[in-house]
Parts: structure tokens; sequence; C-alpha cells
């Protein structure tokens, strides 16, 4: 079973859930940027989580499939079609050998989710399906999908049950959302005026928003407390020597625009870091287009937590409702 690629969209790869535990050789998490989104399309064809989908930002690839096979596409608004016809999102969907499928532009979020029966069986690198383009490994090939590609689909499950998420458990996409962020490691370094710029301001997205990170804009520029730089900083006050980067984290180089680091940011760098976006609110980050706002509201690690444990409820319920 195979999707033959007719035309890929404007940036498809292949993810799975990420292969943590090497940034200390400099090969970032990776994966999907809507792990929600991903595991949701995932269930709904009966596959494990764990499984690999193809990551479609703003809009899908256009693909024949070769043997019949349950499709499903979870993240953001697109209208799907099959030889034609509209299918509805957040469903599973079979397909019959040679059925032609098309999808529009996301309207609501960027990044959508295709998930097939048996998940995209391309082969691991580092114990993960993941594409890392800036490093060309994983996914297919070390990047994103081409028009003419064959893209091989693992053997499907058998049950052949039709599912689909209640409305009431779908993610929503916003344009103005709220991020919350944990202060530090480095905010000690910006006056209290610009801590309190950043967590009280509304952000707007700019057009430099990718895998790698998202670039906001505002109306002033940081301050930065007067110090003497480290041997080895350069001379601008929002360098550091040189330090881990946390997925989530926030830098400002220049002192002018934030930056929240995602999925294939870097591993390490010479950019302070001044908060870190918890992990709750990443999904909703990446959905994020340009234009969008986003206002970063400060919080305590204890709060951090919560929000965990609450995200981690919900995701169950949707795990339960899906596999039950």
């Amino acid at each position: 079973m195979a999707l033959l690629i007719d035309e890929p969209g404007l940036q498809s790869t292949v993810q799975d859930l990420g292969r943590p535990g090497h940034y200390n050789v400099g090969i970032p998490l990776s994966g999907a940027m809507d792990t929600l989104s991903h595991e949701i399309a995932n269930l709904l064809v009966g596959n494990d989580p764990t499984l690999a989908t193809i990551e479609c930002t703003y809009t899908a690839p256009k693909f024949t499939v070769t043997e019949p096979t349950t499709m499903a596409v979870a993240g953001a608004t697109m209208e799907v079609a099959v030889n034609g016809e509209n299918v509805p999102q957040w469903t599973s969907v079979a397909l019959a050998e040679g059925d032609s499928v098309t999808c529009g532009f996301a309207t609501a979020g960027t990044r959508a989710y295709l998930a097939f029966s048996g998940g995209v069986d391309v082969p691991r690198v580092l114990d993960s399906r993941s594409t890392y383009s800036l490093g060309k490994i994983g996914g297919h090939q070390g990047r994103a999908l081409a028009a003419g590609d064959t893209v091989p689909i693992g053997a499907p499950t058998k049950d052949g049950a039709v599912r689909e998420l209640a409305d009431e458990l779908r993610p929503e996409f916003s344009r103005a959302i709220t991020a919350r962020v944990v202060l530090g490691l480095y905010d000690h370094l910006l006056t209290a005026e610009s801590i309190d710029m950043l967590t009280t301001t509304e952000w707007k997205l700019t057009p430099v928003a990718d895998r790698t990170g998202l670039r906001f804009s505002g109306d002033q520029k940081f301050e930065f407390a007067d110090r003497t730089q480290p041997f080895g900083a350069g001379s601008n006050p929002s360098n550091i020597v040189d330090a881990g980067y946390a997925m989530g984290s926030i830098q400002i180089p220049g002192g002018s625009q934030p930056i929240v680091l995602h999925r294939d940011a870097v591993s390490a760098g010479g950019y302070a870091m001044v908060a870190t976006v918890i992990s709750s609110d990443m999904d909703a980050v990446a959905q994020l287009a340009p234009g969008s706002t986003a206002v970063f509201e400060s919080v305590s690690i204890d709060e951090a937590v919560a929000a965990r444990a609450e995200r981690t409820k919900r995701r169950n319920k949707i795990h339960e409702s899906l596999t039950s």
C-alpha cells in the first residue's frame, strides 16, 4: 500500500511523536507540532498514536492510493475531497484502490494531519520516522514530500470501525491566544519594565514562522539591564556565551522580536532565553497563522504542572472516546 503524490502541498512532512534523547548531539526532538491533532488522526483510523502521519502546512498533498485503506484528517480546518466529493474531518473515511484525495487551504489553524490505517511506513532513524529537514534525516528521504513521490503505508488494521470525534472534544483554533510562559532562565537580563512588556503585550505573528520557530512583532523594543558582557558573548545584550535551548524557549535576538522555538529548533546557542512556553500551550502556538496574536502570560511552575495535568485529563478523555 502506498500514496502516489501528485501535488505535494506547501510543506508536507512525515512526523510521529519525535525522537527524544539526542539534544546532546545537536539533534532536536522534531515530530508533530500539534501532537494532540496528530494523535487524534491516528486514533480515528485505529492506529496507535505513536505511528507516523503526514503533517500538512496550510494545505495538504493531492494523492492517489494504490490499495484500499482508511484515512482521517485532523487539525487545521480545510476542505477534504475524495474523487471530488467532500468528506468530513475528525472522522474515519474508507478509501478504495485508485481513489484521489485533494484538500483545500486551511481556514482555521495552519497544520493538518493525515493518518492512514497502518501508519506512514518510512524507515526509522534514531527510533523515529519524523522528518528533520535541516538535518536531512527521517521521514521520506529526509525532506518534505515532492510531486512524484511514492509514500509507503503500513499493513492496515482489520477492525474496519468507523470512528468520529465528538464536536465538544475537537480542538479549536483561534487567531488570538494566550500562551502561558514560565520566566527564565535569563529573564534577569531584562529590565522589570521589559519583563512586564513581554507578558502583557499582544504580540503579532510575522510570516517568519515554521517548524524551527515562530517570530512575533510588537511596537516597542526590549531594554536589558546594565551589565558587562562576558567574554565570548559579543556586544549585543541579548547574547550569552552559550546554553542549551528547551523547546518553547523565547529568545529576543537584538531585543526587538520574540521568537518561540519549536520542534526543529537547534539544541543550543548564544541567545538568552527569557521565558519558556509551557508544554500544554505549544499545540496552540503551532496552529497560529501570520497575523494572529498571542499574549505570553506569566505562570508559576506549579501552575504549569497543573495545566499539564488538565491537558492529560482531556487527552485521556479523547483517547477513551475513540478506543472504547
